[in-house]
């Protein structure tokens, strides 16, 4: 990056390209301002570099993952009173672009100042995303790096066709692979002492035995 922004200043060029750049990002802040006036409870979109992307209705082999793995998160964060997971619709504001991923974990700290009619929300420390053919490219690209400038501590991707669970962990700025599996145990890092089989993630039913494991050690 400090190569290219070197390249550019040292450019004649330079100061057509910031006039263009100016002219662009004023063009955008105007698409978010619209987006924001659109964006409605019943529809999932987000504004991706520049671009009002509007989601279709998820899978059923998509739903059972994101609706598991959250029913576990919460109720482990809730017994532990680690601060919140909330499951789609969340917005997730940041410096240039907004996303409703579909798990996230704020701490307690983060949601001290929260409030009941809050509709755009800061980076959260743990975000889960569920992948598809349609959103994968986005999530490991775009969303990879911005959720990692932004500091999001903890990035998962679920596989609902493969069934393997991928863990990132950010290091330095930038993410780096901490687990990649179809089996096992897989421990978070941003939400203290929780640990899952990556089995019960993809699985039809809860595990009310795990659950109760979870109760427990209240």
């Amino acid at each position: 990056m400090e190569k290219v922004l070197e390249n550019i200043r040292s450019s004649p060029r330079f100061i057509r390209v910031y006039n263009i750049l100016k002219t662009e990002m004023e063009l955008e802040k105007e698409k978010r301002r619209y987006f924001y006036d659109i964006i409605t409870t019943d529809k999932k979109m987000e504004f991706i570099n520049g671009e009002i992307i509007m989601h279709s209705p998820v899978r059923y082999k998509h739903s059972v993952p994101s609706e598991t793995l959250f029913y576990y998160l919460k109720t482990f964060v809730d017994c532990q009173k680690l601060g919140v997971v909330k499951h789609e619709k969340i917005l997730i504001t940041l410096s240039r672009n907004d996303y409703e991923p579909d798990i996230t974990f704020f701490n307690n700290e983060k949601t001290t100042n929260f409030t009941p009619n809050q509709m755009k929300f800061p980076a959260p420390d743990f975000i889960v995303e569920i992948l598809s053919e349609t959103t994968e490219k986005i999530d490991r690209t775009v969303k990879f790096e911005d959720y990692a400038y932004h500091g999001v501590e903890e990035y998962w991707f679920i596989d609902p066709e493969k069934e393997f669970v991928e863990q990132y962990i950010l290091k330095n700025n930038y993410y780096k692979i901490e687990f990649k599996s179809n089996n096992g145990i897989i421990e978070s890092k941003a939400i203290p002492g929780f640990r899952l089989p990556v089995e019960l993630i993809f699985a039809k039913e809860i595990d009310f035995e795990f659950i109760k494991n979870i109760i427990a050690l209240k």
